[in-house]
């Protein structure tokens, strides 16, 4: 029997992941790891569990961190500062949870032999612009870097890095359709950036993916379609049946027009394992010069991005909506 530990264990990925788990016959305990006691309290309620222990303090305190971590068999770490602007205005407080607070994680799980750690990312880390996508980058290599010392342990390290999750934390359309609810004119930056378009069972998926073919600094993709900003409102505006008018407000601090999920140089090495990508780590050590490997012309390979992606129309963008249990919930009252 298993022990699991979810770190942001309240938030979407942590409710949604837990849903998944909770019903199964394999664990002895999941442990869940946050720092909102108000969140904990209303997941505790709900879920009514036993065996489901929950566990206050954040993953920047390593005592905190180490006192959870212990004993368990398997760590998905979720914890993270993940808006955009506040990231930006705030940049230590995003180096403090993102990079430190993995270090904390992962320096755990080597000590306590966890058997794997699995660490969850974000497209913005690829081509990063932006704070949020600066420390999720680093949190990236860090996992590999900590990784590389494990070849002689039974403990494993890998991520996942992905695209917009659909009304999660932070996502748009909770707000458009607050907007929408509220007849207030729907605020969007700019109505031809596009994202990727994950559910959160997606998420949940592709973490799962990783947790049974995950290898020593893997990091793992999953391959998603895409839609411009302007067509998702005017989805949302049509589930609803609403005449909002649409609002450009211009590009907020640190954001794209676009977002990659497998760079150029990551894309020469991916594995393209049908609906998912894996990239592995490089292993080399810094005594270069012992290894001799034939160079590939980057020019010629094409990166992973949100506008060459499968995109989809305005029927499309609906229908993948209207699967959201918060918009069906809306449709039924």
């Amino acid at each position: 029997m298993h022990k699991y530990l979810i770190t942001g264990g309240t938030g979407s990925f942590g409710n949604t992941f837990l849903n998944k788990i909770i019903d199964s016959d394999d664990y002895s305990e999941i442990r869940i790891f946050s720092r909102d006691e108000k969140k904990q309290d209303d997941l505790r309620k709900r879920i009514q569990k036993p065996k489901v222990k929950f566990y206050l303090g954040d993953v920047r305190d390593k005592d905190a961190v180490e006192n959870v971590v212990k004993g368990v068999d398997y760590v998905f770490h979720a914890a993270a500062l993940k808006q955009v602007p506040s990231c930006e205005f705030f940049p230590l407080e995003a180096i403090k949870t993102n990079i430190l607070g993995t270090e904390n994680i992962l320096s755990s799980a080597e000590k306590y032999n966890v058997k794997k750690a699995i660490i969850l990312s974000t497209d913005k880390a690829a081509y990063p612009i932006n704070v949020m996508g600066m420390t999720k980058a680093l949190m990236e290599k860090v996992m590999i870097a900590k990784s590389r010392d494990l070849d002689s342990t039974n403990t494993i390290f890998c991520g996942t890095r992905y695209g917009n999750v659909m009304a999660s934390r932070g996502s748009v359309i909770p707000l458009f359709i607050n907007q929408i609810k509220q007849n207030k004119p729907i605020t969007l930056t700019s109505g031809s950036m596009t994202r990727f378009m994950m559910t959160l069972d997606n998420a949940v998926n592709l973490v799962l993916f990783a947790f049974e073919n995950g290898r020593n600094g893997d990091i793992f993709v999953q391959k998603s379609p895409a839609v411009a900003i302007n067509v998702l409102a005017n989805a949302l505006k049509e589930i609803y049946n609403s005449p909002v008018k649409i609002n450009e407000i211009g590009v907020r601090h640190g954001e794209k027009m676009y977002e990659t999920l497998v760079t150029k140089e990551e894309m020469i090495k991916a594995d393209d394992l049908g609906d998912y990508y894996r990239f592995s780590a490089d292993n080399r050590d810094l005594n270069y010069e012992k290894y001799f490997s034939k160079g590939t012309d980057v020019k010629k390979i094409n990166e992973y991005n949100s506008n060459t992606t499968e995109q989809l129309d305005l029927n499309s963008m609906k229908k993948l909506l209207l699967k959201l249990p918060e918009i069906q919930s809306d449709l039924n009252n």
